[in-house]
């Protein structure tokens, strides 16, 4: 796989995770609910990077270790997992309460990153030889 390639896909998951963070924004904004509450900017800045340093690790050991990409992605995924409890998790349940707002604040850009993620992971692992 050619790098250009590779550095298409990263730009692909900042795009989406751009545009998603501007519509939920949009959405808050309609809803009148500040639009910056509930670690917003960092949900989505933590878990685009994590989207992009998973797939730059897949792409950095696709020869080396072809028959473990799997359980790296996988170990990325266990890996987000770890940075929602240790950082968020203190955040929204500061309170007493993980409010739906706040649930959505950090799922919406996980999900638009694992997506995109997942989308160019399959890509990636479809082009090794």
């Amino acid at each position: 796989m050619k790098t250009k390639r590779f550095l298409g896909y990263i730009l692909g998951i900042a795009i989406a995770s751009a545009i998603a963070f501007f519509i939920h924004q949009f959405v808050l904004v309609q809803l009148e609910i500040p639009p910056y509450a509930n670690s917003i900017v960092l949900s989505y800045v933590i878990n685009t990077l994590l989207a992009i340093a998973v797939l730059a690790l897949l792409f950095l050991l696709r020869k080396r270790l072809k028959d473990q990409l799997g359980f790296l992605f996988m170990a990325g995924s266990l890996l987000k997992f770890a940075v929602f409890f240790i950082v968020f998790f203190p955040i929204y349940n500061a309170d007493g309460d993980l409010s739906r707002l706040e649930f959505v604040t950090f799922f919406i850009p996980y999900a638009t990153c694992l997506f995109t993620e997942t989308y160019s992971a399959i890509k990636l692992l479809s082009t090794i030889e």
